[in-house]
């Protein structure tokens, strides 16, 4: 191995990344249309920007062009426990394992400009690099198929034999020439767990995604009501969705995430609906202070409350959604009218049940 890349590789390590792998910015596999079928179909939704920038999605190279290498790197955020088992208490919220303590885009670029400065002073100041981390159109999975962190599977992300589906991908850009790494095999054989577990069919077929039936899309990205058909799947999902993740077998080969702030806080494992639905723009900010979740905002936030609560079954819940009712927010109330709906059925079949004609 190059002296300097098995340097940089140690140096990945030290900085706490699990996987560090080369390849080139123009190695990016070429799936025959997969873009393009995606956007055409109207699969990306509501994220024009995926439409705006499919230019360089497809050619990584054309994003800067005096680029000779791509450093990417993988960190782990496995967790110690069960993320599926939070699904079983409906009157709680399930949040994605990636969201249940400090944003990983600030941790992880912390690390890549940490490693890209080393580089620099490894080699020359005239060295040039570009980190990102899911901030650009940046084509991560393919590149990191590329440089053989692992491959895209079925569920399209990317699996690796060492750390499976629960790790987080960064990459450093820079002009110098480094040896590349061989890419990844595909090691999905004839598994469909992740296709067969997603609640809403997102997957019109193996390594295709709809993302306009993707939970993670739908309480996250998507904006104003979610498709009446849809609610009901989404189950008690807050933010993000884990089922496709979880499942996959490549799993057990991961070790629990060593960043701390990746653990879940005890708070987030699985918060009362009932105390989420109290939040109010002020409270939700410190709540998720440092938190992918604040993102997105305290309506979508308590819209997705909402339609987890019309989910639950628990006619106890009723008085929490009918304080929405007449929110200011149109999709909050209208969440909140559906939840009411809901649970109202819930409560006349019990009554029904108990008191027979």
């Amino acid at each position: 191995m190059d002296p300097l890349k098995q340097k940089l590789v140690a140096r990945a390590q030290a900085e706490g990344f699990g996987l560090a792998r080369i390849c080139r910015p123009w190695d990016v596999p070429q799936v025959p249309g997969r873009l393009e079928t995606f956007l055409d179909k109207g699969r990306h939704g509501q994220m024009q920007w995926m439409a705006e920038r499919s230019h360089w999605r497809g050619d990584p190279s054309a994003l800067w062009p005096e680029a000779r290498s791509v450093i990417m790197l993988g960190e782990s955020y496995t967790p110690a426990h069960d993320p599926l088992a939070v699904l079983e208490r409906r009157s709680e919220g399930a949040i994605s394992v990636y969201a249940q303590n400090r944003d990983y885009h600030d941790l992880v670029k912390k690390r890549l400009k940490r490693l890209a400065r080393w580089l620099i002073s490894e080699t020359s100041d005239k060295t040039e690099v570009k980190v990102f981390v899911d901030t650009a159109p940046v084509p991560e999975k393919p590149l990191g198929a590329a440089a053989g962190l692992g491959w895209q599977g079925k569920h399209t992300n990317l699996v690796s034999r060492d750390l499976g589906s629960w790790f987080f991908i960064g990459s450093i850009f820079t002009t110098l020439d480094i040896e590349a790494d061989a890419g990844e095999a595909d090691h999905c054989g004839r598994c469909r767990a992740c296709l067969d577990v997603c609640p809403t069919g997102a997957f019109p077929a193996p390594y295709q995604l709809d993302a306009r039936r993707c939970i993670s899309y739908l309480t996250i990205e998507h904006h104003g009501p979610v498709d009446a058909e849809l609610r009901p799947l989404m189950g008690n999902r807050i933010y993000g969705c884990d089922d496709c993740l979880a499942v996959c077998p490549w799993n057990k080969f991961a070790q629990e995430a060593r960043e701390v702030r990746y653990h879940a806080r005890a708070d987030l494992l699985g918060p009362p609906l009932a105390e989420l639905a109290q939040l109010d723009d002020a409270s939700f900010r410190a709540k998720f202070s440092g938190s992918p979740i604040k993102r997105i905002g305290v309506a979508r936030f308590l819209r997705n409350v909402l339609y987890a609560i019309g989910n639950s079954g628990d006619p106890a819940l009723v008085s929490t959604a009918q304080a929405h009712c007449d929110a200011e927010d149109a999709t909050v109330a209208d969440a909140a009218r559906w939840a009411v709906e809901r649970l109202q059925d819930v409560e006349n079949r019990m009554d029904r049940s108990q008191n027979p004609a």
